[in-house]
């Protein structure tokens, strides 16, 4: 008998008719002589319509509120499921992230898993049950409810597989696994039939929204292997898991691309030890996450800093740094949006030599002019006017032949 976790997310349970095919899947894989914990998220649109409702009554709605009002989607969305699967003969319960042992730390609305007691569900486990956990959601050690932010539902469902040490997490959303770059941006992109924890995670970071960041280093710490595949079919999807020698063979595994980006640049900075730890130092406070850093000193002798982030963040980031840089004379802000980030990922550049020349050969010949460029030792990162992002994806896609697969 397997131990299976899966994941559900918004869409999968997003109608009645959904839910009732959740139920039928979970059942066939309990029918199949599998031990089945289910972890859900709210139904689609449920979550957007919680926040509108609250900033309909104020501007900034406290977030110890939100944690308490958002945390309900999720709970919705598990009683329903388990209805459909008692109605349809299973034995089920469904647990709250509270119940579920989910130890929670950090700001609200941002929380970070702390610890995992899953005594309450190995309980059930071992009374024949079937569980439906709430994703997205915990409780701080002092008792508040507390939520994990965007992709929370899949670190939930990470967390209770290494915890219950299941024999495997199947992540199950609207899309049939990991392809080589957006299907609906690159027409001819390839499904993945396998991609390491550390591209799976520069992916991830760099725009994927197949999986958050935050759950693939959790999986990646605890050697979670999980799936990524489709609920509304069987097909097979997309294995995460460490890496091997075959997949250094691939020298680029995808393309991914992020939207909604912003530059900031700090200018007449003093060239001087500590003040890129003051200016990160403000930025962090704020909970900005910073994503490309591009650090000089220019032609006056001042230093320059040049972040980028969410265009959502802009206004926030300024508004951070504008009391340290009061006591700098010269120093002046410069923003620009409008912008969007290409990554293309692969452990195997790290024994490939080439890669930039041919990414930005491709962009150039496209007539894509680049900003600015990070690297590490598996992905290649690039700003483009976001206007012109889908055409430098499917530039470097072709360039790289990735809808054909590797020999």
């Amino acid at each position: 008998m397997a131990l299976i976790v899966q994941k559900y997310g918004g869409t999968s349970v997003g109608t009645l008719d959904r839910i009732r095919n959740v139920a039928a899947r979970m059942k066939r894989t309990r029918d199949a002589g599998n031990e089945v914990v289910a972890v859900v998220s709210a139904m689609s649109g449920v979550t957007d319509g919680l926040i509108k409702m609250a900033r309909d009554l104020a501007e900034n709605p406290c977030e110890r509120e939100m944690d308490v009002l958002l945390a309900t989607g999720e709970q919705q969305s598990i009683a329903l499921v388990t209805i459909a699967l008692q109605d349809a003969g299973v034995d089920a319960v469904s647990i709250t992230g509270r119940q579920a042992g989910i130890q929670t730390t950090g700001s609200h609305t941002r929380g970070r898993i702390l610890n995992l007691d899953p005594s309450l569900m190995r309980g059930f486990l071992n009374e024949g049950k079937t569980l439906v956990v709430a994703g997205f959601q915990g409780v701080t050690p002092d008792g508040m409810i507390h939520t994990l932010g965007r992709g929370g539902s899949d670190l939930t469902a990470i967390a209770v597989a290494a915890a219950l040490k299941a024999d495997v997490c199947q992540i199950l959303t609207d899309v049939d696994g990991v392809y080589t770059c957006d299907p609906r941006v690159v027409k001819n992109a390839r499904k993945l039939p396998e991609i390491s924890y550390d591209e799976m995670l520069e992916m991830a970071s760099s725009g994927s929204k197949v999986m958050q960041s935050r759950s693939v280093e959790f999986a990646k710490k605890f050697g979670v292997v999980f799936e990524v595949r489709s609920s509304l079919n069987d097909n097979p999807g997309t294995l995460v898991l460490e890496e091997h020698p075959n997949m250094e063979n691939v020298v680029i595994r995808g393309v991914s691309i992020e939207r909604s980006q912003a530059r900031l640049t700090v200018t007449g900075i003093p060239d001087e030890p500590g003040m890129s730890g003051l200016i990160l130092g403000a930025l962090a406070a704020a909970e900005i996450n910073l994503d490309m850093i591009l650090s000089n000193i220019a032609h006056d002798g001042f230093a320059r800093h040049s972040f980028t982030m969410h265009s959502s963040d802009l206004g926030k980031a300024q508004a951070a740094l504008k009391p340290l840089l009061a006591d700098l004379p010269h120093s002046k802000i410069e923003t620009e949006a409008g912008i969007a980030k290409l990554s293309a990922v692969g452990i195997g550049m790290r024994s490939h030599s080439g890669v930039a020349a041919t990414m930005f050969k491709a962009l150039g010949n496209a007539g894509i002019n680049i900003g600015m460029i990070s690297t590490s030792e598996i992905k290649i990162a690039v700003t483009v006017d976001e206007t012109r992002i889908e055409d430098a994806a499917r530039a470097v896609h072709d360039a790289f032949g990735l809808d054909k697969a590797p020999a």
